[in-house]
């Protein structure tokens, strides 16, 4: 991958939730000079574990061979449902970065308390890693993990597409998108309050 170059395309994917069953996932192809060209969409289980499966078909029903990074906000969405970015990278063939915007200890004991049973579940969080703090060109702190690709080009790329703030333009935008899906599908009844 030529970091440098403008035609660039990042895959961002972020998450709006809301109710017990069923969370929107929106992804948002963007270049690096901030133009759209994609989207596509999904639905997480709250508290389940198909947040993964859905990602990677999100990635093929897109029919993109010009995406050049995977960029996720949060590996662990909708209630403990955890993304293997792993698995994610050795499907599409694509390296993921993983965004997370505040420090903290970690999910670890959360997850243990909600699913005291679920090994596999504590075993996937393990499996991320640590986050690796960076700091941006705006002066804000983003802090990431990266599979597919070093940790020191996918600080170059978070902080190429973002233009303020913390958050990079293709998870920005695509938080929006599935913020709207999301509120549209509560106007319409699709989803229970």
């Amino acid at each position: 991958m030529h970091i440098p170059k403008k035609g660039l395309r990042a895959l961002g994917i972020a998450e709006s939730f809301a109710g017990r069953e069923r969370s929107t996932l929106a992804g948002v192809v963007m270049r690096k000079d901030l133009c759209i060209d994609g989207f596509a969409f999904g639905t997480v289980t709250v508290g389940g574990m198909d947040a993964t499966d859905t990602v990677i078909t999100m990635v093929q029903e897109l029919e993109r061979r010009d995406i050049n990074v995977i960029m996720l906000s949060g590996c662990v969405i909708a209630w403990f449902n955890i993304i293997d970015p792993v698995a994610i990278c050795h499907a599409t063939g694509i390296p993921v970065i993983g965004v997370t915007y505040e420090a903290s200890d970690g999910l670890f004991e959360d997850i243990k308390y909600h699913f005291p049973k679920d090994s596999n579940r504590l075993d996937a969080y393990t499996r991320l890693g640590e986050r690796t703090p960076v700091l941006l060109h705006t002066g804000q702190t983003l802090f990431l993990r990266s599979w597919g690709i070093d940790i020191s080009d996918a600080s170059r790329l978070c902080d190429d597409f973002t233009r303020e703030g913390k958050i990079p333009e293709p998870l920005r935008v695509a938080r929006i998108c599935a913020r709207s899906i999301l509120q549209k599908s509560h106007r319409h009844g699709m989803i229970p309050d």
